[in-house]
């Protein structure tokens, strides 16, 4: 995974499509235009029309983080919105998946995707004076690379970049050498990488969070929450308008809820849609939402019983009621899944695989009158979902014993090697949304996967996979994407009920500039308190 996106997904919940620009389309675009080179240069956001408030304090309400605020191995929801408020990435991924320029000004390939040449924007500095330079974004990605930091961000590196590919020829220019020819690798340096966050060389896990982001993070209490200050130093001239943000942890959902309604914060980092739904139109409360990629992928092991058998990981999924799944964990703002890994957001998207629907006759015949049970094991963020399903498979004849465990017992452990949920024969796991398709399908289906839990192997597969992601034009995107979606549509092993949008909820009248994300970011940098 990056790590799946544990408490972003399970908290996240579309609505219209959105546009953003691949790497296939540029490239069509600037062939068109005469030019050998793939450019990718997105300007700013225009600027408010008005002046806007400045000053105040942002009070927002977040679950307590599972594991340790490090940007190098976070991989839950409250720990990425902590340190997005203190560190700034490369490329910012908008909400609408928009590559943005943050400290990189511009990024080019000249020879169709194995070689990325980035350049960094020059005059910016760390919270504590620091200048920012290529050796300084060398060390962070170097940091990432290396399989002794037990990053998180390992996965989505995973056969396209290691350790020694990234070289900085002078001070205002890093070079990204791939293994293999991939054309979104801009993606992988953005936030749609949650992990590639760019940190003082000297950045020490454990150690204090230093970043060039917008604010600076002045107290932290695991129990209760995180304070921040405007950084004076942020490179973009006249933000962040806010004074500081202060994020108070919740222990559940319902605490978070019932401080937003009461006033005691202003916003919630992680909304729940079945929660907030309700909320929409009525009082202070004002519900943002947008498409998203997120998902909850039911998981079931492919290599032993009873999932050894396809008959019945299909069975599964057909007797599953992917709208009620949709109404009741998402309150109906997520998209329905087709148990492959394009959701409809995806330009390659195949659009000819019949959707699965509920199908009691074929769940009948696919088990053939053999009984099917099986444990079912999750964390605490999926145990509404859990409970959903368990009562649309037993209305198909199928029991499910639920086994919950704590987020530490679920991801705990090396998480290359004995993370727990790897190795249970069916799960649910929480990944965030992602940009492009490859940061599912290389990390969780492909034969070596470093997070297949269901142990899928099938080499057509593997081959399609490499093949897009090394593809130039849509057509050939779209050739390979129909080949990995059949089989994964067929083979079924990970079963994607529900695409997520998100949601964020906050005080219209306290507050303005607060946005959902497909992946729960934040960007509080144009917030303002009313």
């Amino acid at each position: 995974m990056s790590a799946p996106g544990t408490a972003v997904l399970n908290r996240l919940p579309g609505l219209s499509r959105r546009v953003f620009i691949g790497s296939a389309a540029l490239t069509a675009l600037l062939t068109a235009c005469g030019t050998g080179t793939t450019t990718t240069q997105t300007q700013p956001a225009a600027q408010p029309a008005q002046a806007p408030k400045r000053g105040g304090l942002l009070k927002a309400g977040s679950p307590p983080p599972p594991t340790e605020v490090d940007p190098v191995t976070m991989y839950d929801g409250t720990a990425i919105a902590i340190v997005q408020l203190v560190a700034d990435y490369l490329i910012w991924l908008d909400k609408d998946f928009t590559l943005v320029p943050r400290l990189a000004e511009k990024w080019e390939t000249t020879d169709g995707g194995r070689t990325w040449t980035f350049t960094i924007r020059q005059g910016v500095t760390f919270s504590d004076g620091t200048p920012l330079d290529a050796d300084t974004v060398k060390a962070s990605f170097d940091r990432l690379l290396d399989p002794d930091s037990k990053s998180a961000a390992l996965s989505a590196f995973d056969g396209v970049l290691k350790e020694g590919g990234v070289a900085a020829p002078d001070a205002g220019t890093v070079t990204f050498t791939l293994e293999r020819t991939f054309s979104d690798f801009p993606y992988l340096v953005s936030a749609g990488n949650y992990n590639a966050l760019i940190l003082k060389k000297d950045y020490a896990s454990g150690g204090g969070i230093i970043g060039t982001g917008p604010f600076t993070l002045t107290k932290y209490d695991v129990s209760t929450g995180a304070s921040f200050a405007r950084n004076p130093k942020y490179w973009q001239e006249g933000r962040p308008f806010l004074d500081g943000v202060e994020i108070r942890f919740y222990a559940d959902d319902q605490a978070d809820l019932l401080a937003l309604q009461s006033g005691e914060i202003d916003a919630q980092i992680l909304s729940r849609p079945q929660l907030v739904g309700p909320l929409k139109g009525t009082g202070d409360i004002v519900v943002d939402q947008v498409p998203g990629t997120g998902l909850t992928a039911l998981t079931l092991r492919t290599d032993q019983a009873p999932f050894d058998r396809k008959e019945n990981r299909q069975a599964v999924a057909y007797a599953l009621d992917r709208p009620g799944v949709n109404t009741t964990i998402y309150d109906g703002v997520g998209a329905l899944g087709n148990d492959h890994l394009f959701a409809a957001l995806f330009p390659a998207a195949p659009a000819d695989i019949p959707q699965r629907a509920k199908d009691p006759a074929k769940v009948t015949e696919l088990l053939g009158g053999q009984p099917l049970s099986f444990d079912l094991t999750f964390d605490p963020p999926g145990k509404d979902l859990a409970l959903t399903l368990q009562a649309q498979l037993k209305q198909a004849g199928i029991e499910v014993r639920l086994d919950q465990r704590t987020s530490a017992d679920f991801y705990g452990g090396d998480q290359e090697k004995d993370t727990p949920w790897l190795f249970t024969s069916a799960n649910l796991v929480g990944w965030a949304g992602r940009a492009v398709p490859s940061q599912f399908i290389v990390p969780m289906v492909i034969s070596d996967g470093i997070w297949n839990g269901s142990k899928y192997a099938n080499p057509a597969l593997d081959a399609a996979a490499r093949a897009y992601d090394a593809a130039t034009t849509d057509e050939e995107r779209r050739t390979q994407a129909a080949i990995i979606a059949e089989a994964l549509h067929e083979d079924v092993p990970v079963i994607i009920s529900v695409w997520s949008g998100t949601v964020r909820a906050y005080n219209g009248k306290k507050v303005a500039g607060i946005q959902a994300h497909p992946s729960s970011y934040v960007d509080f940098s144009e917030v303002t308190v009313l």
